[in-house]
């Protein structure tokens, strides 16, 4: 529910496009005592992944706010939210780049047999 919620807050805002990249909520963990939210941002194609999770970080009272008006009938007390950098894509993206050279280094081993 806090994901999609989220989801819908990010677009009101505006905040799914910084800096000509998209940003989207890949994962959002919530603690045991439901105090804290951990959300996890993955940035496709944005120039400075580190400055774009610092302006949503600016604008996390403001996100927060808009969460309690959403939920507040679901529950008893708006929880911390806490934005992280999820590298899940960045690192698929060099697993394929580091297949790919061991795939060319395969074909020149198996051309110079």
């Amino acid at each position: 529910m806090i994901q999609e919620e989220l989801n819908r807050i990010f677009q009101r805002l505006g905040l799914n496009m910084i800096d000509g990249g998209m940003v989207s909520i890949s994962s959002v963990k919530v603690t045991p005592d439901l105090l804290e939210v951990r959300v996890y941002l993955s940035f496709f194609q944005v120039a400075d992944a580190q400055v774009a999770l610092k302006k949503v970080q600016e604008r996390s009272k403001e996100i927060k706010r808009e969460l309690g008006n959403s939920v507040r009938q679901q529950l008893r007390r708006i929880p911390e939210i806490k934005y992280f950098r999820d590298e899940t894509l960045d690192q698929v993206f060099r697993m394929e780049e580091l297949f790919k050279e061991l795939g060319l280094n395969d074909k020149k081993d198996s051309a110079d047999k």
